[in-house]
């Protein structure tokens, strides 16, 4: 049987059904996912998530200019100007001149956003931590490896191919 309950299809192994299982629970674990992002898709500082995901990003890998950060979170360049504009004007985020080029803006947290984004981390490690009160610690921290692991498993599996890959020399 295989994690439906369904006959597993012929030929199939062990590994088979316990993709299968892992399948089954990514499945679960995204829809428990969006379920809570649904109630929680403005968090209690007015921020929307998808504009929070770019503070976030800003707070964790420093200033940017808005394309590289459009491209580091595989977002459309003008989606992000849309979202950064709004982290412009609620003071979570300022431009300020790029030394490499004067023509062009950085984009960095303002302490504000600093603290905002210190606040939902808080808020998520709490919640995370009731959630897995019950765990032993060794699990949860098994558990934080394995899923490291995954999503840098999950990165490089969908990673676009180099372009010698994508456009062969003709000979």
């Amino acid at each position: 049987m295989d994690s439906t309950g369904l006959p597993a299809p012929p030929g199939v192994d062990d590994r088979w059904l316990v993709s299968d299982r892992l399948g089954h629970q990514l499945i679960r674990v995204k829809r428990a996912m969006e379920r809570a992002k649904a109630h929680g898709a403005v968090g209690p500082d007015g921020v929307e998530r998808a504009a929070y995901i770019l503070l976030a990003r800003l707070v964790l890998e420093g200033p940017r200019r808005s394309n590289a950060l459009a491209e580091s979170v595989h977002s459309d360049p003008s989606t992000v100007s849309r979202q950064v504009a709004g982290l412009v004007r609620a003071g979570l985020v300022e431009r300020t001149p790029d030394p490499e080029d004067g023509r062009a803006t950085l984009l960095a947290p303002t302490p504000e956003g600093l603290r905002v984004f210190q606040a939902n981390r808080d808020r998520r490690n709490r919640e995370i931590s009731t959630m897995t009160d019950h765990w032993d610690e060794a699990d949860r921290v098994r558990l934080a490896e394995l899923l490291e692991r995954l999503a840098g498993d999950l990165e490089d599996h969908h990673a676009p191919a180099p372009p010698h890959v994508l456009a062969p020399e003709a000979s």
